[in-house]
């Protein structure tokens, strides 16, 4: 069974957060902070603070969709605020 991972990450470095889609959560924030991302790459290091898990890419694409049309930090803080803080 396929899992698909929605995803933030969070750098101090910037105050910045970053929403992403993946497979591999782990693999995918290792290469966030090896400098592969154009985006991440001034932030390193990152770290996830919060994810949701789906059964299809597609599942997961839509709801990282939902997540930057938003454009709110605070929409994102709240989501992690109410995960207790820390990934489900």
């Amino acid at each position: 069974m396929e899992r698909w991972y929605t995803y933030i990450l969070y750098s101090t470095k910037i105050n910045k957060y970053y929403v992403g889609v993946t497979e591999d959560l782990n693999w995918r924030l290792e290469r966030h902070n090896m400098g592969w991302g154009k985006y991440t790459k001034s932030g390193i290091p990152w770290e996830i603070v919060y994810y949701e898990t789906y059964n299809t890419k597609s599942e997961a694409l839509k709801r990282e969709r939902e997540i930057k049309n938003k454009k709110s930090r605070k929409y994102i803080e709240t989501l992690i605020q109410n995960a207790g803080g820390r990934p489900e």
